[in-house]
């Protein structure tokens, strides 16, 4: 009988590196000089290995959203994401990269309470996942937590604007800033954002002008989705850039339509599987 092995160098589980220095947070935050930055900022979101391997070599940063609960679990929000859960996806984010700096959001109930739990939260992600950086959304309520993270050595992304863990008080996922007193709240949470000590935000789902005068007004990068192209960089969830879901906001350019591709090559999968020209002698081990 012959002896049948298995070439293990092409494993799914242990991609090869890629050499390079990965993005620091020094970098991200001087890329804003006298207001403006020359070159914009690209960040997608990422929640496993594979995606952070094919993204990481165009973005600057990527993102382990909580909006995983969404797209990878099914949940009706981001409320009821874990803090297992973010660990979980940052490490295989991070295991998967190289170059991309990669921020964790931190999930809702892990840092709201006081800011001495917000970094038990906080470490314990850096901890686990080995990422950079966490997010947190709020504005002049979160101040004093992002200082006192940033004091004790954990870099923070702010999020303001459309915060969806704040969706049962907003009323839903709708553009803010319409009216001129939210409009002025917004660009005062930014402003204390900033001030407290993140050295990016997050500005989503904001009127045009308003987050024009956020991107301008502010020392630290603005990274916008759903708002504007004078941000300091973009964000977008993945899944819906490349089309894989049939419905998607507004502010979402496809890219491409992969739930078709996939689908199609599923029913091709299918036919060849059930007429038995799957596998083939391409596909299958036999004796030399």
């Amino acid at each position: 009988m012959s002896k049948v092995t298995i070439d293990t160098d092409t494993s799914r589980a242990t991609p090869s590196p890629v050499p390079g220095k990965r993005t620091t947070v020094p970098s991200i935050r001087g890329r804003k000089i006298d207001g403006r930055t020359e070159q914009p900022i690209v960040m997608l979101t990422a929640y496993t290995m594979r995606m952070a391997q094919l993204l990481d070599p165009h973005c600057d940063m990527l993102l382990v959203g909580d909006s995983l609960g969404q797209v990878i679990y099914g949940l009706p929000s981001t409320i009821p994401v874990t803090l297992d859960m973010m660990c979980a996806h940052g490490a295989a984010v991070v295991r998967g990269s190289w170059h991309a700096l990669v921020g964790v959001d931190m999930p809702f109930g892990s840092y709201e309470e006081s800011p001495a739990q917000a970094f038990a939260s906080a470490s314990r992600i850096m901890k686990d996942t080995g990422g950079a950086a966490v997010k947190l959304e709020g504005g002049e309520a979160m101040a004093p937590t992002i200082d006192f993270l940033a004091h004790r050595g954990i870099p923070v992304i702010g999020h303001v604007g459309l915060t969806p863990q704040a969706v049962n008080v907003l009323g839903g996922y709708g553009v803010r800033g319409r009216e001129g007193g939210e409009a002025d709240r917004i660009l005062s949470d930014a402003r204390a954002v900033a001030d407290a000590g993140a050295f990016v935000m997050v500005v989503e789902g904001v009127m045009e002008e308003l987050a024009t005068k956020i991107a301008k007004e502010v020392a630290i990068p603005v990274i916008g989705i759903g708002a504007s192209a004078e941000c300091d960089g973009q964000v977008l969830v993945t899944e819906d850039m490349i089309g894989l879901f049939e419905r998607t906001p507004r502010f979402v350019k496809r890219y491409d339509d992969l739930a078709s591709r996939i689908g199609k090559a599923a029913e091709t999968y299918a036919g060849e599987v059930r007429s038995r020209a799957f596998p083939s002698s391409d596909q299958t081990y036999r004796p030399k």
